[in-house]
């Protein structure tokens, strides 16, 4: 038994067990720290916390996005979920469309756990311990069902035309499918459209020959247009020239008119010249005559300017009838040459268009036969490797949390039993009368260590006999005992007080130093080695 276990039971009780109830609060204290730590459960933003086991009444498990909570020994446990998204090819092929004419419609769609509290229920209750892999098998299989039931509801004009219709709907029906497993739909890309008939290439040559159709038929519009217009300009040219034509004889007509009256008038004035005057009658005649010859020449004169002005006119409208024909025949080649134009240029779009889509129709085949396969064992590749890096990662932060949890609780157990000496040799010297003595105590602790670390040094070697070589004198030269005398006399002679110290401070000494005697016949205490 240490001096330090004799120095507790020295002590009274009720030190005693101030002194337990102190240590035993310290270490529940402690105790109680590292479960709290250890039962803490944080949750990053990346991933779903799934606490699992006595959770609530008709709840299977409590989900926690962001954040942390204190998971509970014995009736509850802990796992995450990733909401890191998942793309997945689906390779469609076959797929019966409303009007039964199967077609191809690869497709990628990318998804990912949901973070609504329903979605995390569920993800929870179906997908929790599953690996990536299966997961994503389970979504292909609801995607391709989904995809295909869409398929069968539309005809292919619908497909091919109407697309934003045809991704409502798969975005509908698949994210209500894949909600009830807890993932949400989060992009869907449609690379191609495709069927084994080439109803769809049929489709589009409809398209373009639709389209050479409507330019044909723009040009022959064009063409009436035209037509009708040169007809109408030569209709008003006709109008117009009849018109000019009557306006000539109605002039022509005036003109007689006027002379009839003018010759009327002077003939009427003649014969009132017999009447009033035979006598200038002759005279009278001759003026007369003279005047009829004036007027006539003057109506001559007026009827040749109103024919010229009526020609003149009318040559007028007739230049300017041919300027309309001439401007509208211009017009009209004009149209021509615009709609031929566009006709042509609608063709060289159609024949553009087709080309483009057989091109693309042939990089997708090829992506599908060729870069398809490699691509996916991209993916596999790359997703073992992060896989692999992962374990490792949590293994080496495992195994370095242990190791550092060892040496705390290395250093904490040192710690404490340095302290426990520190109080007992604190007690022993507030104990002691005699303070000095303190030294010989941890003196004599030590020796028990200090006589097995000297024994273990002679332990292996091999030794039959010892012999004492001395002269017999001792260090002064006057004495006749020697000095390996000297030494031993000077052990014995100590023994007893060692064993007196020794036996107050209730240390217990090695076999080795021998033991008391019981006193002899002349008074004297003998030594007796082991």
């Amino acid at each position: 038994m240490s001096h330090v276990s004799r120095l507790a039971l020295a002590l009274p009780d009720s030190q005693l067990f101030w002194l337990g109830l102190a240590g035993a609060a310290f270490v529940l204290f402690v105790f109680t720290v590292l479960f709290v730590v250890q039962r803490y459960k944080r949750c990053p933003s990346n991933r779903i916390l799934v606490i699992f086991g006595k959770v609530g009444k008709q709840q299977a498990a409590h989900c926690i996005h962001g954040g942390g909570a204190f998971v509970w020994p014995l009736i509850q446990d802990y796992d995450y979920l990733s909401l890191e998204p998942m793309v997945i090819e689906i390779p469609l092929e076959g797929a019966l469309s409303l009007n039964n004419i199967r077609v191809n419609v690869p497709s990628t769609f990318t998804v990912g756990i949901g973070t609504d509290p329903v979605l995390m229920n569920n993800a929870a209750e179906r997908l929790l311990g599953l690996g990536e892999s299966k997961i994503r098998d389970q979504a292909q299989d609801i995607i391709l069902g989904q995809l295909r039931l869409v398929i069968a509801t539309l005809s292919i004009e619908e497909i091919n035309k109407d697309r934003e219709k045809f991704m409502s709907l798969i975005n509908a029906n698949v994210g209500e499918e894949v909600n009830k497993i807890g993932l949400e739909l989060i992009n869907v890309n449609i690379r191609d459209i495709t069927d084994e008939s080439g109803y769809i290439d049929a489709i589009g040559k409809r398209a373009a020959a639709e389209a050479v159709n409507r330019a044909k038929v723009e040009v022959a519009e064009q063409e009436k247009e035209g037509a009708t217009g040169e007809a109408v300009a030569v209709r008003e040219q006709t109008v117009s020239v009849a018109r000019e034509r009557a306006s000539g004889v109605e002039g022509q007509k005036d003109a007689e008119q006027k002379q009839r009256i003018a010759v009327a008038a002077l003939e009427a004035q003649a014969v009132e010249g017999e009447v009033t005057s035979r006598r200038n009658i002759e005279i009278t005649k001759a003026q007369r005559e003279a005047e009829i010859r004036a007027a006539s020449k003057v109506a001559e004169q007026e009827q040749r300017v109103k024919v010229a002005e009526s020609e003149a006119l009318a040559k007028e409208g007739e230049n300017t009838s041919a300027a309309r024909v001439a401007e509208s025949n211009a017009k009209l080649a004009q149209i021509q040459a615009e709609a031929h134009q566009r006709a042509a240029v609608a063709s060289a779009h159609a024949e553009q268009s087709i080309l483009q889509a057989q091109r693309e129709q042939e990089l997708a085949r090829l992506g599908k036969e060729q870069l398809a396969p490699q691509e996916i064992e991209k993916q596999r590749i790359e997703i073992a490797a992060e896989a692999e890096a992962e374990k490792r990662r949590r293994e080496a932060r495992g195994e370095a949390d242990a190791i550092l949890m060892r040496y705390e609780a290395e250093a904490e157990g040192l710690r404490r039993v340095l302290e426990a000496k520190a109080q007992g040799y604190r007690q022993l010297v507030e104990g002691l009368a005699d303070p000095s003595v303190v030294p010989t105590l941890l003196m004599i602790e030590k020796l028990p260590e200090i006589v097995a670390e000297q024994v273990k040094a002679i332990s292996g070697v091999k030794i039959d006999k010892v012999t004492v070589w001395d002269g017999g004198r001792g260090g002064d030269g006057k004495t006749t005992r020697g000095a390996t005398a000297d030494f031993l006399s000077g052990l014995i002679g100590a023994l007893p007080a060692v064993h007196d110290l020794a036996e107050q401070a209730g240390v217990e000494l090695p076999a080795a130093l021998g033991r008391l005697a019981e006193a002899s016949a002349n008074g004297r205490e003998e030594p007796h080695g082991a």
